[in-house]
């Protein structure tokens, strides 16, 4: 393999979406990283654990020499030769650790001593990390941004994501942003979510032109925390407003979150054990809103949902779920959007269908 120099060219490692191998400790890499990065660890946590301690006790020197005696041997061997594999799968790639200094140092020698050149990232992953911080700041104020706005169930993700430029928050956050918005796969951290917004932000500016499009979201999608400069300027931006009848959302809603979801949980879970938990995540997320929806009709709906379930489950007909979807949106969800637009600052620029909202979009797009 030919030698490639080590680099500090962060911007072109994430628009060119390279392969990146984290050589930091499970925990580390659990707290966040990039998006294409994988762990392979120089030391497991219990290793870096005793490690640190030895560290602060005795020094570097002696951090270092307990460092040897615990990665060596067949722990050693085992370790080069997952890095050998993510470099066989990726030999484009990069590695690193926190700051680019022992880890990242080590791991390079180890892999040389192999026989493969590979390598680093200058400055590791803090460096990485404030750069992207760094660019997102500049990038919210800089920005030119478009929102698209409409009620609940009018397929504002669906629409999105045929627009010249979109950024899709919630496809970021793993979440559809509402009560009933958990996904069978988990959230990514915050700082996950921190990283892939500025990664998808980068290229939105760099890869494509014209205005950012995003999505309508409440400062919190999921447990993820947009940046509250975003949030103010998705409030003072122009806004495109979908709008569809009451029977199309009805039906969006019932295959985003009745279709869709139970046959997600019983892929991942098989069909009796993930049927159950289709079930308590369709009732749990209206359980949630229970306050603000108040006893007696938090009841009402809940019965509503009960029985679209148990029909469900007997027969396959999904359709008994519009009997809880549509008062939902007409009493709870209808309501808290029409307020919540009423306080927007920003220019209408277009309302209508799906068809109209995106061939204004498109129209209205760099040549």
């Amino acid at each position: 393999m030919a030698s490639r120099p080590d680099t500090d060219n962060f911007l072109s490692l994430f628009l060119n979406n390279t392969p990146l191998m984290d050589v930091r400790a499970p925990v580390e890499f659990a707290r966040g990283s990039f998006p294409g990065a994988e762990n392979a660890p120089l030391m497991n946590d219990e290793e870096r654990h005793r490690i640190g301690i030895c560290y602060k006790e005795k020094g570097q020197d002696e951090a270092i020499r307990l460092g040897h005696q615990l990665v060596s041997g067949d722990i050693k061997a085992q370790r080069i030769e997952a890095w050998k594999r993510f470099i066989a799968r990726h030999p484009e790639g990069y590695l690193f650790c926190f700051r680019g200094g022992l880890r990242s140092r080590l791991t390079q020698q180890w892999i040389q001593e192999a026989g493969i050149d590979y390598p680093l990232i200058k400055g590791g992953y803090k460096a990485l990390r404030r750069f992207l911080i760094d660019s997102l700041e500049h990038l919210i104020e800089s920005s030119e941004f478009r929102i698209i706005s409409g009620r609940t169930g009018t397929g504002k993700t669906r629409v999105l994501q045929q627009l010249p430029n979109p950024v899709d928050l919630e496809g970021l956050a793993n979440h559809r942003g509402s009560s009933f918005g958990r996904q069978v796969t988990p959230q990514p951290s915050q700082i996950d979510f921190e990283n892939r917004l500025a990664v998808a932000m980068l290229k939105a500016r760099h890869l494509k032109d014209g205005p950012v499009y995003l999505e309508d979201e409440s400062r919190l999608v999921g447990r993820c925390a947009m940046p509250d400069t975003l949030k103010e300027r998705i409030n003072q931006a122009p806004l495109l407003i979908l709008e569809q009848s009451l029977d199309e959302r009805t039906r969006i809603i019932r295959e985003d979150y009745v279709e869709t979801m139970s046959a997600d949980y019983m892929s991942r879970d098989g069909e009796e054990a993930g049927w159950l938990n289709f079930r308590d995540y369709l009732l749990g997320a209206l359980d949630r809103i229970s306050k603000r929806l108040g006893g007696e009709r938090h009841a009402r709906l809940r019965s509503s949902m009960e029985q679209a379930l148990a029909q469900q489950e007997s027969s396959g007909d999904v359709h008994g779920h519009d009997a809880w979807i549509q008062p939902l949106l007409q009493d709870y969800y209808d309501p808290m959007y029409d307020y919540q637009l009423s306080q927007k600052q920003g220019q209408v620029l277009v309302r209508g269908g799906s068809y109209e909202v995106i061939e204004w979009a498109r129209s209205n797009a760099p040549a």
